[in-house]
């Protein structure tokens, strides 16, 4: 009774501020308030507060038409950055979008068709100033890969046509749903390492395909793992022709060594840019000359002049293939959402400017909705084609209309310059773009800093090379999904201790100056305590208070008597986190422990509150900082011991007998 009634003096003398319980808010008004913090966490209409109907309005559309926002301020200057930069890109975009038309297994038409409507329509909605809108190799693969398997592409060209326009309807559909329904973070869950290991094996299956182009096989499997592929290629040794294969090497080497040198010399970036088409245009001279399309050397043959024919009659939502085709597009999607918004975000970095995840997924949606109504198969924007933008001086997204109007030049004018351009070359071109892709360095640099991210990006890799597109893409996925659950079913716990002469308390693994508190262990918890984490974490708790246990038997300190918890990183609890720290208590109290918690946050404390644990734990247990809790235990500790020795000397020695 003594030492309570000094401990309650103890705590009035120190003035110890109490854990607050936040006052309580309506139901409604806290479900609007996480609705908005999940959804709307920039805050998009921050701006429209206290304006007038008619600013609104016109607020509202420069949110949605970010091109209204930034057109009355363009100035002559701006323009000649972004023409320049325009003509530079469509130089590659041309030779690209007839590579990776092919690669898809369409006509070569269908990628200049491409690089024409959907480029105009980011240049309305988008809000990146770089990006640049065209055909990836990755997004194209995979569509060759899932819908090759229903419907043969040479067998049946007009329904496998239609079958890659409606997937593109369905993946612009899905995007621009994210986008509006500000589910934007879905895309977050492919990691880092996911997409590095994903889009790597992605590059490595792309390049092993090119190989039917570089040694000018006619028949070649359609499955994309190694296996298959290098089977199929050695199988058909007789039918090699030299003539391409020394061709392709030739300009394979030429694009090599464009790309090497505008490295070495970034203010020759337009070398490496303009190396496609000068491969296409010389390839073209060389077979009209040699005549070698007569010699075993393929050639991309007539290709349409015009414009964009209409294609919205094509969709076929009736098709027995629907489903597929949805899949198809839903998947194609997330990866060329994953791979344009990155990129945005990183040129955006570099120019120091913000865009709006949402907003972006908005503009990919409407593009792909448009284009696939267009004669247009699915489009991003592609790393390479936006770094030859960026280095072009571009300003503005007027460098995709540029890019437009040059590329409806070339469909209503140049095609037929075309017929010529060997086979050979294009695989040479996308074979370059996707020795680029394959990002060893940064492998290399996720096996110094998380070896776990560089399994899950080895794990993807393998997933895609040696077993298929769709198999990596789920491996990714799932590898994804794991880090995440491991994250929150297994977090991070630790002892603390103090550091020599301050009040601060850290980590005794990482400060080696730190230093436990006699008869006290310092717990400090990593995470929102939630179902997925309970169990784990009161198995946690209860070792550590063994392992504690243990090494003061071995010690001559003072026995255990108090675990503080450290809460100060807890944001969240549920009701099974609190059923675990119920049974915390009761096993500290079988042991005769005592349990305090130290800094517990707001909604924490709400509910501990409403549960009633904090009745059952005591008000005066839980403290604002720990370095209070410790001082509330060591006053209690040294009282007890100071009684202790009063009792001791005042002792008579028959009673000591």
């Amino acid at each position: 009774m003594g030492i309570n009634v000094d401990f309650d003096d103890h705590l009035s003398h120190h003035h110890y501020q109490r854990v607050e319980i936040p006052p309580p808010k309506p139901f409604l008004k806290t479900l609007k308030s996480n609705v908005k913090e999940t959804l709307f966490p920039d805050d998009p209409f921050r701006k429209f507060k206290n304006q007038p109907l008619s600013k609104k309005i016109s607020l509202g559309f420069q949110y949605f038409v970010p091109i209204l926002d930034w057109a009355p301020r363009y100035t002559l200057q701006l323009f000649k950055a972004d023409i320049i930069a325009g003509i530079t890109i469509a130089s590659l975009a041309v030779p690209q979008g007839i590579s990776y038309a092919g690669l898809a297994n369409l006509p070569p038409v269908i990628g200049l068709y491409s690089s024409f409507v959907p480029p105009l329509i980011y240049a309305v909605l988008g809000s990146s100033k770089h990006l640049a809108i065209g055909n990836v190799a990755v997004p194209s693969l995979l569509i060759s890969a899932m819908l090759g398997k229903v419907v043969n592409p040479h067998e049946n060209p007009k329904l496998y046509l239609q079958l890659v326009f409606t997937a593109t309807f369905f993946a612009g559909v899905f995007q621009a749903s994210l986008g509006f329904l500000r589910l934007g973070f879905i895309v977050d869950f492919l990691s880092h390492a996911t997409i590095l290991g994903f889009m790597g094996g992605a590059a490595t299956v792309v390049c092993l395909q090119q190989l039917k182009g570089i040694l000018g096989l006619v028949h070649f499997t359609h499955q994309t793992d190694i296996v298959s592929v290098m089977t199929s290629i050695f199988t058909q040794i007789h039918q090699w022709r030299w003539e391409s294969g020394v061709l392709g090497c030739c300009f394979l080497f030429f694009l090599l060594l464009t790309r090497y040198f505008s490295k070495m010399k970034p203010k020759f970036f337009w070398i490496s840019a303009m190396a496609p088409l000068t491969s296409v245009i010389l390839g073209s001279v060389l077979v009209y000359f040699t005549h070698a399309e007569k010699n075993g050397v393929q050639v991309i043959g007539h290709l349409k002049k015009g414009i964009n024919p209409p294609s919205y009659s094509e969709l076929a939502f009736s098709s027995q293939y629907l489903a597929i085709a949805i899949k198809t597009g839903v998947v194609t999607s997330i990866i060329a959402l994953a791979e344009g918004i990155a990129v945005g975000r990183s040129f955006a970095i570099l120019e120091n400017y913000d865009i709006d995840g949402n907003k972006e997924m908005i503009a990919f949606g409407l593009m792909n909705i448009v284009g696939s109504c267009t004669s247009c198969y699915l489009t991003t924007g592609p790393f390479s084609r936006t770094a030859v933008n960026y280095n072009a001086g571009c300003k503005t997204t007027v460098s995709n209309i540029v890019m437009s109007i040059a590329v409806m030049i070339t469909l209503l004018l140049l095609t037929p310059l075309f017929h010529y351009t060997p086979l050979v070359v294009l695989s040479s071109i996308i074979i370059s773009a996707m020795l680029g892709i394959i990002d060893y360095n940064s492998a290399i640099h996720l096996w110094k800093v998380d070896k776990y991210d560089f399994f899950v990006c080895i794990s993807s890799y393998i997933g895609v090379v040696f077993g298929s597109v769709e198999v990596g893409l789920i491996v990714a996925v799932a590898m994804s999904l794991l880090r995440i659950l491991l994250f929150v079913a297994r977090p991070k716990t630790f002892v603390l201790g103090k550091i020599p002469n301050s009040m601060t308390y850290r980590n005794i693994e990482q400060y080696s100056a730190a230093s436990s508190v006699p008869g006290v262990l310092i717990i400090h918890i990593d995470s929102p305590i939630y179902f997925a984490n309970a169990s784990y974490l009161r198995e946690r708790i209860s070792r550590w208070i063994d392992e504690e246990e243990e090494k003061q038997r071995t010690s001559t300190e003072i026995e255990l008597q108090y675990v503080i918890l450290d809460m100060s990183a807890v944001g969240n609890i549920d009701t099974s986190g609190i059923s675990m720290l119920e049974e915390v208590k009761r096993n500290a109290d079988r042991r005769c422990l005592k349990v305090l918690l130290a800094n517990p946050g707001g909604e924490v404390m709400k509910k501990l509150d409403k549960s009633n644990f904090i009745d059952k734990i005591g008000k005066e247990w839980i403290y604002l900082t720990i370095g209070e809790a410790v001082n509330a235990c060591n006053y209690i500790l040294h009282n007890c011991k100071f009684q202790s020795k009063r009792i001791d000397s005042s002792a008579t020695p028959d009673d000591n007998v």
